[in-house]
């Protein structure tokens, strides 16, 4: 593995990918085992909020285990445009102003999401819970730059 310092920009490449992508996979585990389940996020700095229903086993398997690894990765049409993140963080659940403040955020960066939503999707909306996975390291995957080339990156304040 080709680890380029942050002072090459690594920290600032990882946020400008979260910026420009929307969807995140988290890899969880519970009891049965592994699941896996993509999910919208808007990126706050490196935590990325999101939302999701809470009967669904991802939700259930972040009680269980609050340390999933996320993946987020652009559209490739070969191995040379492979461009993506893979994440370790921990997922905390946001209540009161926190989960207020994330539904903002997330309305901002989907607009059929906020202010704009559907009347069906706004009462959806009204049950789901708010969730922040603050990344604590990230793998910058560029085979742009040569097959299997990553970056490391530790966001601040990260152990």
């Amino acid at each position: 593995m080709a680890d380029l310092p942050d002072d090459e920009g690594v920290g600032t490449r990882v946020l400008q990918l979260l910026a420009a992508q929307h969807v995140l996979t988290l890899a969880c585990r519970d009891a049965a085992g592994c699941w896996a389940a993509a999910v919208f996020y808007a990126a706050r700095g490196h935590e990325l909020v999101f939302c999701s229903a809470e009967h669904t086993r991802h939700v259930r398997a972040l009680a269980f285990d609050d340390r999933p690894a996320g993946e987020i990765h652009a559209e490739a049409s070969d191995w040379r445009s492979i461009l993506g993140l893979q994440l370790a963080g921990r997922v905390r659940r946001l209540a009161g102003d926190e989960a207020a403040q994330a539904q903002r955020v997330y309305g901002a960066r989907f607009p059929f999401a906020g202010s704009g939503a559907s009347p069906e999707l706004a009462r959806a909306l009204e049950r789901v819970g708010w969730f922040g996975y603050r990344i604590e390291r990230a793998l910058l995957v560029d085979n742009a730059r040569g097959f299997g080339r990553r970056a490391a990156w530790t966001a601040p304040g990260a152990a």
